[in-house]
């Protein structure tokens, strides 16, 4: 296979794997944990396994050269400039209790650059996709942020990291600083899927500490590529090789957010 596939069949692996697995979650709703990673809240079903086994076989049937970063099996190298980028299931405890709010998310990138994006919730059946400079979808439809421009306004969304038992007044300070200033605050568990809903317009804003490049991958890319903004607390650059800090908008409630971050 050449080392520059062209963006059509990048596209069309991508949408194939994330099919592939999302039909092995749709059917194993509520399958067993079957370890936990250093925290009761932070569990492995059967299905987590099952779903990345698909995509990697998927992937690599077409890209045997390229090199993935998988949740559950970790770094997989290659001299590739070619990296994916896989959370198989993405609200994994919503999973284990049988609520279908979860997803697969699938990124790649090239050199160190985001240049695909895809998270598919396969209860809902929503795909969304995203390419480089080119456009963001949800089944084949662009998709645009909202235009809310006041947080007093605007529906956020965030998510309460692994260690939250440990340091939950600390998560909870900020959870109460947005909760006052703005229209409402949801947390749903599936990071990937807070961040396609803002690509769609659906949330204005997400803010998460501790998240995993698997987590943001795809997310990133559709937020950037339906118009919004990606950046850490102090509106650095985002970076895949640090994902303590992650705050998503529509772009126009960026800087009220990082008020309200910093404050807090």
């Amino acid at each position: 296979m050449s080392l520059q596939p062209s963006t059509s069949l990048l596209v069309k692996t991508l949408t194939k794997a994330l099919h592939e697995s999302g039909v092995i979650l749709k059917r194993s709703l509520r399958a067993p944990i079957v370890s936990f990673k250093g925290s009761p809240v932070n569990i492995v079903t059967s299905a987590d396994q099952a779903s990345e086994k698909k995509i990697l076989r998927v992937l690599r049937s077409e890209f045997p050269d390229h090199g993935f970063l998988t949740e559950e099996s970790g770094a997989h190298e290659s001299s590739s400039p070619y990296r994916w980028i896989i959370d198989p299931l993405d609200g994994t405890v919503n999973f284990a209790h049988g609520l279908p709010h979860c997803c697969v998310s699938i990124g790649l990138e090239k050199n160190g650059k985001m240049l695909l994006g895809g998270v598919y919730d396969p209860f809902k059946e929503e795909m969304f996709l995203a390419v480089r400079d080119k456009w963001a979808t949800c089944n084949g439809r662009r998709i645009r942020v909202s235009r809310t421009k006041q947080l007093i306004g605007a529906l956020l969304v965030t998510g309460f990291p692994y260690d939250r038992q440990e340091r939950a007044r600390y998560y909870l300070s900020f959870v109460e600083s947005f909760m006052t200033q703005t229209q409402g605050l949801r947390r749903y568990g599936a990071a990937a899927l807070d961040m396609a809903y803002i690509a769609a317009g659906r949330f204005d804003g997400y803010w998460e500490f501790n998240l995993k490049p698997w987590d943001v991958s795809a997310g990133w890319l559709l937020v950037e590529e339906a118009g919004g903004k990606v950046s850490d607390f102090k509106n650095q650059p985002y970076r895949l090789d640090d994902t303590r800090q992650t705050l998503c908008t529509n772009g126009l409630l960026h800087a009220d957010m990082l008020k309200v971050l910093e404050k807090a």
